[in-house]
Order: structure tokens, then sequence, then C-alpha cells
């Protein structure tokens, strides 16, 4: 078996996927197995007995959001009575931030994949602080939630139907070129898709002002591009997921109390371990004795070739997630050990345009003890508080060894 043939046509096939975000719908109607008693979250599989706070508390905000609680008591009694089940965005097709926690009445995007074909969705982004996806519910988070629904999200559909569709790998690699590299710091793309999305929400909403809040939400939120890049990446990774004989990374994901892979030819199986806390900057009067364990489907831009992988494109995400421009530019550089490929349609202009490293290779990571190098937000241990910084982490190198001894053992080393 050639691994290293195998491993070219799972990376070429990443690079090749095109996917375009071509509308919203609400979950229970367009997520592959959605049903009316499952709440998606970010990561591999979780219970309610061994969830994180901010896990735990982005549940409760989700059922009482979808009216079927009215705290968080009531929500565990559902979660652990079986009555409410829980299951991995990742198993759906779909990704989600930090927590990730996805209902069936949330509106989410829909990518298509026009290269190979096939879907991907993603929740909205709530913004930075206390939010559900940080484990915060309180009324004015839920509030927000159902302005969201009810006022933003159908805007948003007929802005982007009107639009003809966004291409959202082309809109990253404009925004690397802008200062951003696709996770922590997405202020370029965020204002690249307020651009795009402008025009047309003024022609959808009836009313200047609904419009106006739209736009100023959008706007505002540095972040507001983020859930679309990751559900692109969550395409992109997809496609090169189940080539025979490969040992690419197709997806790494975190719930707040595991982490976990799958490679490419290991069909849908995780590889699990304890999470680690980040390292980095915090929010004034929060240290690291508050912080959560690594969290969010997020990571899905760094198994795409972006995220901490292109870190070089945007030294000034330093200021937020801490370090040096020279760190930022040195990560990216690391990033090249351990992957099969550089990207063709994602380059660095501070590396004379080369492209970001990607497909990450199970083998190389174990070989050179070198793991993959995430940047990400920071949540709050406890439920209901929300987000504390941004930080540095990761994943534990067993999660590797373990991929690896398993291909030896499947493809018969």
């Amino acid at each position: 078996m050639d691994i290293d043939r195998a491993n070219a046509k799972a990376t070429g096939r990443m690079m090749e996927a095109r996917p375009v975000l071509v509308g919203l719908g609400k979950a229970r109607d367009v997520i592959p197995g959605m049903r009316e008693n499952l709440l998606l979250h970010a990561g591999p599989p979780i219970t309610w007995e061994r969830a994180s706070g901010p896990m735990r508390g982005a549940i409760a905000g989700a059922l009482i959001l979808e009216g079927k609680a009215t705290n968080r008591q009531e929500a565990q009694a559902l979660v652990e009575s079986g009555q409410v089940e829980l299951e991995p965005c990742h198993d759906h097709q779909a990704v989600g931030p930090m927590a990730g926690v996805t209902s069936p009445s949330m509106s989410v995007y829909i990518l298509e994949e026009r290269t190979h074909g096939g879907r991907s969705f993603s929740n909205l982004n709530e913004g930075y602080g206390k939010v559900l996806r940080y484990g915060a519910y309180s009324s004015e988070v839920l509030t927000r939630l159902q302005w969201m629904e009810e006022v933003m999200a159908p805007i948003l559909t007929g802005a982007i139907e009107l639009s003809g569709g966004i291409d959202i790998r082309a809109l990253l690699a404009e925004a690397l070129h802008m200062g951003d590299e696709g996770h922590n710091r997405n202020k370029a793309g965020s204002i690249l898709f307020t651009k795009i999305l402008a025009p047309f929400i003024a022609r959808v909403a009836e009313k200047r002002e609904v419009a106006s809040d739209i736009i100023k939400a959008l706007g505002d939120n540095a972040l507001s591009v983020l859930n679309p890049v990751m559900a692109a990446c969550k395409a992109m990774a997809a496609a090169a997921h189940g080539e025979e004989g490969s040992t690419v990374v197709t997806v790494m994901a975190r719930n707040g109390t595991d982490f976990g892979i799958r490679v490419s030819g290991l069909g849908d199986r995780w590889f699990t371990a304890p999470v680690a806390v980040p390292k980095g900057l915090y929010f004034p009067g929060f240290t690291a004795d508050d912080a959560s364990g690594d969290i969010g489907d997020s990571t899905i831009t760094e198994t795409a070739g972006i995220g901490g992988f292109a870190m070089a494109a945007a030294p000034a995400i330093v200021t937020f997630v801490s370090g040096t421009p020279k760190d930022a530019i040195n990560a990216t550089l690391e990033m090249y050990e351990i992957c099969a490929a550089e990207h063709s349609h994602f380059t660095i202009p501070a590396l004379d345009f080369r492209g970001t490293p990607t497909g990450i290779d199970i083998r190389k990571v174990v070989e050179k003890g070198i793991t993959p190098r995430i940047n990400t937000g920071i949540a709050h241990k406890d439920a209901g508080v929300g987000q504390i910084g941004a930080g540095l982490v990761r994943p534990p190198m067993v999660m590797f060894e373990q991929a690896l001894l398993a291909f030896a053992e499947h493809y018969g080393y």
C-alpha cells in the first residue's frame, strides 16, 4: 500500500473542495438525522455526567430556548432520563464553535460543496463574551438568540439566496491576505461577509431600521463569518475522508472533557484523550484557575489548513491569544513538519505566498513528536459565565499514537 499516494489523493480532494454558502434553514428541516428530542454538540460523544460546565450551560440554555425546560435542573433531568439525546455535530455533517450546541428550532447555515458534492451546516454566531456557546444562558443571552431567530435569520436567508451564494473558499483566500487566520481572527473575513450581504439585506428587509440592525450586528461581530467558515472547513475535510490507506486527519474536535480525532483511512472511529486547558490572555478579573478545558469544533479550521496553521498570515492575532509576531510565523513553519501538503488556494504573503500547511499526517505527528497548533477561545469552567479569554493549546499526543497503532493493525503492518 502506498500511504503517500493515498494522502496526496485525500489532501487533493480537501483542497479542491469548493463550499458555497447557499442559505439558512431550521436544523430540524435540513440537518441529516436531526430530530425533536436531539441536541447536537461539539467534540466526540459526551454524556451529561461527564460534560464540562460550559457544555452543561449550553445544553440547559438550548432546552430552555426550545421550551422543553424552564431551568438547568429540568434540562439536566431531561438529558439524564434519555428524553433528550446528545450526539456530536460531526455525526450529522455539522460543526459548532465552543459547546457547539444546536437544537431543532435553531437556524443553521447551509453550505453546498460544489466539487465533490455534499452539504455541511453550522449555527449562527452570537459574538464574544456572555453567549450560549460559552455556556451562558441568562435571560439576555436567550433574548439575543430569539432576536437572531425571529428577525435576523429570515432576512439573512433571503439575502444569501438573492446573492446567488457566497464562495467561502474564495472569501477565506482573500481574508488570509488581509491579516486573518480563519479561526480566532476573522476581522477581514467578517467585513467581507458583511460587505457582500449588506446590499441584499437592504433589499430584503421591509423596514430600514431592521436592515440597519442586522448589518450593524454583522459588522460589530468580528466572528460573524466564523460559523460559515467552520462549515466550509467541515466540507473540505469531509471531502478527504474515507480514502483507503490515508493517514490524514479529517476531524479534530473537543467537548470540554475529551479531545477527539478521526483519520481518513479509519472510518468514523473516534480516538480520544482528556483535553488540556489553553494557555493565553484572560479578560480582567479572570485567571487560568477559572478556565474550562479545551472545547469546540472550531479546530476543523486547523484540520483544513487554516487557523493555528495559518498564523503567519495574522501576526496581530497574538494581541488576543498571547505571544509575539515571530511566534505566529514560527507556529506556521512548525506545522509544515507534520502535514502532507501545502494548500493550493490558501497562501501566506509573509512566506512569499507559500500555501498553508494542510493535511495533518498522524505518522509525522508521532515520528517528530509535534502536535498540531491550535488557537482558541477560553470558557469559564462553570456554567452560566461565558468567555473569559483566548489562547493557545495543543491536542494530546496519545490520540495520534492510538490512531497510528490502529492504522497499523487495520492494514496489517
